[in-house]
């Protein structure tokens, strides 16, 4: 395993919501995915997921609450939570999930990524 550039790695592709695999962990593996307008309502019953924005401002609308993340932060969404991320302006972000998480959870639709994508 060699060193991996992030900025290189998101220049590997365009198209939104569409999370690209660059590393595994043990079971974990760290995706790299760019946002932009707004995705689906949908949870993930057995696992959190962490988005870390590198570059770009997102939000993560809850059923009480909506969560702003910019450059630089970080957020564990608990699984089971019902959540809906969006970004006005495309954001790049790392995503952190056990390997085989369906980008939609339990919401299947035109969002629906394949899964386990590498770049």
């Amino acid at each position: 395993m060699g060193k991996i550039n992030l900025k290189d790695k998101l220049s590997m592709f365009s198209e939104h919501w569409s999370p690209k695999v660059i590393a595994e962990m043990n079971d974990y593996q760290f995706k790299l995915v760019k946002i932009q307008g707004d995705f689906v309502w949908h949870n993930h019953t057995d696992t959190d997921e962490v988005f870390i924005v590198i570059e770009g401002e997102m939000k993560i609308e809850f059923e009480n609450e909506t969560v702003e993340l910019g450059e630089g932060d970080m957020y564990v969404v608990p699984k089971g939570v019902e959540h809906k991320p969006s970004a006005e302006r495309e954001c790049k972000v790392l995503l952190v999930e056990p390997r085989d998480v369906v980008n939609t959870g339990n919401t299947e639709g035109d969002l629906t990524a394949s899964n386990d994508v590498w770049i």
